[in-house]
């Protein structure tokens, strides 16, 4: 069993209340190899709702105390970016997943690439908050570009 973001899947849950569909991953999925997650949702956040980054650092910055997630109001959204990163952290161990294919450049999901957090489009080498968690626990994340 491997976790996949919800969004890459057709779900409409992206901070835009959209989905960025995957064919590739849609066909595993109805051959029941994948299970969809979004940690957005999982740490309560609406769909829609406003876009947000990591002011600061990097995902597991985050983890670590050292950064925070903002959203582009100005809200601090650092504690559901956490929660939601620790829920998918929950599933991928009670379902035994080792391995997660996530939506690049994503503040939860980000794969070796996120936004730097002045909401100007420029991307930074690392991990969302949730690629963050699951890689430190030996889970192995992939990004959706390319797949």
């Amino acid at each position: 069993m491997r976790l996949v973001s919800a969004c890459l899947l057709g779900i409409n849950c992206n901070y835009k209340g959209e989905g960025k569909p995957n064919p590739k991953l849609l066909e595993e999925f109805r051959k029941g190899l994948i299970y969809p997650v979004c940690p957005e949702t999982l740490g309560r956040m609406s769909i829609p709702r406003a876009a947000a980054e990591i002011r600061g650092g990097t995902g597991l910055d985050v983890i670590n105390g050292k950064a925070r997630v903002l959203d582009k109001n100005g809200a601090d959204v650092t504690r559901k970016f956490l929660d939601g990163a620790s829920a998918v952290l929950e599933l991928a161990k009670s379902l035994g997943a080792k391995e997660a294919v996530l939506k690049a450049r994503s503040p939860s999901c980000g794969c070796c690439k996120i936004y730097d957090g002045t909401f100007s489009g420029t991307l930074i080498d690392g991990d969302g908050v949730t690629a963050a968690l699951l890689k430190k626990n030996g889970i192995t994340v992939l990004s959706d570009e390319g797949y």
